[in-house]
C-alpha cells in the first residue's frame, strides 16, 4: 500500500500541487486525469524523487520513500514522457545498462516482462531508428528491471499505434495482478478501463472521478 500525505508544490508564487493525499491498494491502477499543464507530470516527477516537492510524505507500507532514497530506488519505477534511453546503443546494449545479470536479462526476453512487451523482436535495432512504440516499450522494460512495486507511467501510451497500446496493457494488467501498484497519466480513453479509480488534477487539487463513458462530460471536467 502507499500513502501521499499532504503533498505540495510551488513555482514561485504559483501553486501547482495544493495538499494532495491519496492511497492505493496493492494491485490496484489509479488514473490521473487533466488538462495540459495542469501538474500531471509535476506530480508524477516528484513521487519519482527527481524533483523536489515544498511539503508532503510518500509512505510505502509506513516508510516514508522520500526520507529513504535507497529504499526508493528498489521501490519505485518511473517511465516520463520523455524517452530516458541512448540514442545511439540498439535495445539490447540499454538493456544490459539496466539489468544486473546476463542470465536475468536472458531470461526476461525469453518469457518475462520483455517477451510480453515484445522487445525480442527489434534487440538489434538503434534507439535511433525505433517508433514511439518500441522506445516506450523499451523504456517499460528498462523501468522494470529491478522489479518495482510501484510503477509511475506519464502518458505510457501518447501516439502509440493500436498493437503497442495492446502490450503495454497487458503488462500492466499482469503487474496489478501480481500486486502492483500503478500511477499512470492519460488522455487517452482507452486506457481508462485499466484503472480502477481515477482522479482529475484541477487547481493543484486531486478531485475524485467515475468516468460514465461520456467522453464530452469527461472533457467539461478538466
Amino acid at each position: 500500500m502507499i500513502q501521499i500525505n499532504h503533498l505540495s508544490k510551488n513555482y514561485g508564487k504559483k501553486t501547482v500541487l495544493h495538499n494532495i493525499s491519496l492511497c492505493v491498494d496493492r494491485g490496484t491502477c489509479v488514473g490521473i486525469l487533466g488538462e495540459n499543464g495542469c501538474g500531471k507530470s509535476t506530480f508524477f516527477s516528484i513521487l519519482a524523487g527527481t524533483l523536489p516537492g515544498k511539503s508532503g510524505e510518500f509512505l510505502y507500507n509506513g516508510i516514508d520513500l522520500f526520507q529513504n532514497r535507497k529504499t526508493h530506488a528498489s521501490i519505485v519505477g518511473y517511465v516520463p514522457q520523455g524517452i530516458p534511453l541512448l540514442e545511439e546503443l540498439h535495445a539490447l546494449d540499454n538493456l544490459r545498462l539496466w539489468y544486473r545479470s546476463r542470465k536475468e536479462l536472458k531470461q526476461e526476453l525469453e518469457n518475462g516482462v520483455l517477451a510480453m512487451l515484445g522487445i525480442p523482436d527489434f534487440l538489434k535495432v538503434p534507439v535511433s531508428r525505433m517508433s514511439g512504440g518500441m522506445k516506450k516499450r523499451l523504456s517499460i522494460g528498462c523501468a522494470v528491471a529491478h522489479h518495482p512495486k510501484v510503477l509511475l507511467l506519464d502518458e505510457p501510451s501518447a501516439a502509440l499505434d493500436l498493437i503497442c497500446k495492446e502490450r503495454i496493457a497487458n503488462y500492466l494488467l499482469e503487474f496489478k495482478r501480481q500486486g502492483g501498484i500503478v500511477l499512470l497519466t492519460t488522455h487517452d480513453i482507452q486506457e481508462l478501463p485499466l484503472c480502477d479509480a481515477l482522479y482529475i488534477l484541477k487547481q493543484g487539487s486531486l478531485i475524485p472521478y467515475t468516468y460514465d463513458g461520456n467522453y464530452h462530460h469527461l472533457a467539461g471536467k478538466l
